[in-house]
């Protein structure tokens, strides 16, 4: 089954998990120093917020699957489509280790498809390998469109 992804960037972390888990009616089922995250069964919705981006606001939006396969089938109807997807295996990113495919809209909104395969102790590794500030939730280069789609900038955060 599949779950919708949206990520926040924030300028105060425990003034918006406040927020979030008031208009959640739940605490976040993750929160680190710059990371807060709430699994939702109503709505289905993997929602994380971060203060590791320049700009505040949507950072990124997302379809997380339980499977391999699910993933797969995601990126075979991008295929299909004639859409661009560039594959990310064994990312490591927000706090999680995950297999993704990333797509870019017609407006430069960054999707992102990811199954998690586990936890990790740190925030994430950026591209070189090394525990960074690197961005890790965008793809290593624009998909599709020219603008250039990230998460925020250089340093921002990820999922």
């Amino acid at each position: 089954m599949k779950r919708l992804h949206v990520h926040v960037s924030v300028r105060n972390l425990p003034e918006s998990i406040r927020f979030y888990s008031g208009l959640f009616a739940a605490p976040p089922s993750v929160e680190k120093d710059d990371y807060a995250k709430w699994m939702l069964e109503d709505p289905r919705v993997n929602f994380a917020i971060s203060t590791r981006a320049d700009a505040v606001g949507v950072n990124h939006l997302g379809i997380q699957v339980e499977s391999a396969d699910e993933l797969s089938e995601i990126e075979e109807r991008a295929r299909i489509a004639g859409l661009s997807s560039e594959p990310e295996a064994g990312a490591n990113c927000c706090y999680a280790r995950s297999d993704k495919h990333w797509l870019e809209d017609p407006q430069g909104v960054v999707w992102e498809a990811f199954h998690t395969m586990g936890d990790i102790p740190v925030h994430g590794r950026g591209r070189s390998g090394d525990v960074s500030d690197e961005a890790c939730c965008a793809p290593a280069r624009p998909t599709g469109n020219a603008k250039a789609a990230s998460c925020g900038s250089a340093a921002s955060g990820c999922c």
